[in-house]
């Protein structure tokens, strides 16, 4: 009774922790005791188990506040703390539920939860909501000592399995938080129970245990341990194999002891001295005798304890070091609980460093578990828990993944699409199809996701699904001209590159153009899909997608890219000089009235000329570059003269020689190549002159 009383009464809390920690929905208190609940909580009359009544006035509109954002923990709290000062069970059962499933690492609500079904009367609801808690947050030193104090309280210990099932849930308690650094208070209040029950051999072992765990209060185990043997005989606290043993040792010892004090009386007996013998028929007496039976025990006894302090002295030191080696990891860690406001970056570094420290060690799962408390909210710790998992055992990888993102990351999609990627590696291709649809219903209309699940059927063989997926996403995004014409293009590339279908990837593109005609990255790729099929039959498609895209609402700077590019086309296939010069004084008449962009476009000064285009496409579209059967850099070969040509029309075309041939060496130099290659056409021969760019 004095054991349960002690437990249940929270001390003061001190100044610095005075205030309310909304995220566990309780006053801090010192760590040193344990925290259980308030006594006269049990006094309270059970409630009928149906009883629903009508809830609190302002209950639904808080509800509704909390629902419809889930990630605003404030609108949570002010719920919760609502249906607590209205004190109705119904409304703070329902509220409590929901808010834990979205915050399960908050371990004083859990708390608050299992003392309101007992307030009710519903002891075994409470200690439901108990093991539910400790299924949460296993490493909860605090829950624990709340469920044992709640089975203290409710158990009838008259029963001869109920300490068996105390006990039980003891040793459940050491397995899952018992390492923990601060797991102090769970493992006093398992010796005190033991005591408590008599079992002082068990309360010995209990301590023994401890001694070797490096806790913030190590030295006071030690201390526990020393009074508990001291305060009874050591046969009634060690093993039965260690006190025979010791024993055995001891009273050897002893009479090594005796016999060596023998021979020094016998060696220091004047010579000639015999030892006197005892008168024929005298005794001892029995009470002398009794009295030196109990001093020689006594100091048995006394040999015995210190033979044990010996060999745990050992023990304690070692444990003693490995607390001086966390010790700076953990007083660095000043938030070890959860709470949605962000840590600080000194406390994420703090956290780094204590897990590099460690990452060795078997105590690294319990470090990486107080880690994820503190932050959960941290995409990078899960990742790296992960990764540490993932060699040893996929199982336990995968539910790590499971646990964040299907409640701590719900929101946050990398770790979701680092989880698909997971189980595809693993060859789960169901459940890496799951995870992602799971994440597109959480977060729908990201592009990156869409695509993720195109490409993920892709690669599994399921072309007609991938396509499928692309075409709904362009369907379902026509009232986002930007993120339609993003997906047609997606959607045209696959068809040309993977379905072999120019047609219908022409036709994704087309209709992409009539929702977005200024959207100059479709314009681009249609342009690419023309020019990369067979030189005789495109020359027309080519030239209708520069027509179009010179129609458009586009920027001049572009008009002047898909002139040149036109120009480029028909220059490298064209097999009439008449349509090579029409296009060139098409591209002149589109310069002249641009004005001023002439000599810019032309020595490739301009910042948006296609070169660079084709390199500063950003994520959110495909990059452009030139066709696969078209050269990097075209070379102008004009032709010889020709009788009964138009000399105004030579005289032109020899300028755009000569405006090509600036071009070309003005690009060899912004890339710096080593060497250029000029070719020139004459009458007779052709003539290749190669000049090296590092020699005058």
């Amino acid at each position: 009774e004095l054991l349960w009383f002690l437990y249940n009464v929270p001390p003061p809390p001190p100044t610095e922790m005075s205030e309310m920690s909304e995220e566990n929905g309780s006053a801090a208190v010192a760590p040193e005791v344990p925290v259980g609940p308030d006594p006269a909580s049990f006094s309270v009359p059970p409630a009928a188990e149906d009883e629903e009544g009508e809830l609190p006035a302002d209950f639904e509109r808080l509800w509704k506040a909390a629902h419809d954002n889930p990630q605003d923990f404030t609108s949570w709290t002010d719920l919760l703390q609502y249906c607590e000062q209205e004190s109705h069970v119904t409304a703070s059962r329902r509220s409590l539920e929901a808010f834990l499933i979205r915050y399960p690492l908050c371990y004083g609500y859990w708390k608050k939860f299992a003392d309101l079904e007992r307030r009710a009367g519903f002891n075994d609801k409470a200690e439901e909501v108990c093991i539910q808690g400790l299924q949460s947050i296993p490493l909860s030193v605090d829950l624990w000592i709340h469920y044992i104090n709640l089975l203290l309280g409710t158990l009838d210990m008259n029963l001869p399995e109920s300490p068996k099932r105390i006990r039980s849930v003891f040793e459940d308690a050491i397995a899952a938080a018992g390492l923990d650094f601060h797991s102090d208070r769970l493992w006093d209040l398992y010796v005190e129970w033991e005591k408590e029950q008599g079992n002082m051999k068990n309360a010995a072992a209990v301590l023994d245990r401890v001694l070797k765990v490096p806790t913030q209060l190590y030295n006071t185990h030690y201390d526990k341990f020393k009074e508990h043997l001291n305060g009874h005989e050591p046969k009634e606290v060690l093993s039965s194999e260690e006190y025979e043993e010791l024993r055995t040792m001891c009273r050897q010892n002893q009479k090594a002891e005796r016999a060596e004090q023998a021979q020094e009386e016998e060696e220091e007996r004047p010579p000639g001295e015999e030892e006197p013998a005892t008168p024929e028929g005298a005794q001892i007496d029995d009470f002398l005798t009794i009295i030196w039976t109990l001093c020689v025990q006594e100091e048995l006894m006394q040999k015995i304890r210190e033979q044990v302090l010996v060999r745990r002295d050992k023990v304690y030191q070692d444990n003693e070091g490995e607390v001086r080696k966390r010790w700076h990891f953990e007083d660095a860690i000043k938030r070890p609980y959860f709470h949605v406001k962000p840590l600080d970056r000194l406390q994420l570094r703090s956290w780094h460093s204590y897990l590099d420290w460690e990452i060795d060690d078997h105590r690294v799962r319990i470090l990486f578990e107080r880690c994820l408390i503190a932050c959960a909210l941290y995409e990078e710790f899960w990742i790296r828990y992960i990764q540490y998992l993932e060699p040893q055992s996929v199982d336990e990888a995968r539910a790590v993944y499971k646990r964040a993102c299907e409640v701590h990351l719900a929101y946050k999609p990398n770790i979701h699409m680092q989880w698909a990627t997971f189980e595809e590696r693993h060859g789960d291709l169901t459940e890496a199809r799951r995870v992602l649809e799971a994440l597109e219903k959480t977060l729908p209309g990201l592009a990156v996701v869409r695509l993720r699940r195109a490409a993920l059927e892709r690669r599994a063989g399921q072309l007609d699904q991938s396509e499928a997926l692309l075409r709904e996403a362009v369907a379902e995004s026509k009232e986002k001209p930007t993120l339609h014409a993003f997906y047609s293009i997606k959607l045209a590339r696959l068809l040309l590159k993977l379905g072999r279908n120019p047609s219908r990837a022409r036709r994704v593109l087309q209709d992409a153009l009539e929702i977005s005609p200024d959207n100059d990255k479709l314009h681009m790729n249609l342009l690419e899909l023309e020019v990369s099929g067979e030189p005789w039959t495109s020359a027309e498609a080519v030239q209708e997608c520069v027509t179009r895209a010179l129609a458009a609402p586009l920027a001049p700077h572009t008009k002047i890219m898909f002139s040149q590019r036109g120009l480029q086309f028909v220059e490298d296939y064209s097999n009439s000089i008449q349509s090579v010069l029409s296009v060139y004084e098409e591209h002149q008449k589109l310069l002249n009235e641009l004005g001023g962009t002439k000599r810019g476009a032309e020595n490739g000064d301009e910042p948006d000329d296609p070169e660079k285009l084709s390199k500063s496409e950003d994520g959110s579209a495909v990059a452009v570059s030139a066709p696969p059967t078209m050269p990097h850099v075209p070379i102008t070969t004009p032709p010889p003269n020709m009788m009964g040509t138009d000399m105004s029309a030579q005289a032109g075309y020899g300028a755009y020689s000569n405006w090509y041939q600036v071009g070309l060496r003005f690009h060899h130099r912004r890339h710096h190549f080593k060497t250029t290659r000029w070719l020139f056409l004459s009458a007779n021969a052709p003539i290749c002159l190669e000049l090296d760019a590092d020699k005058p």
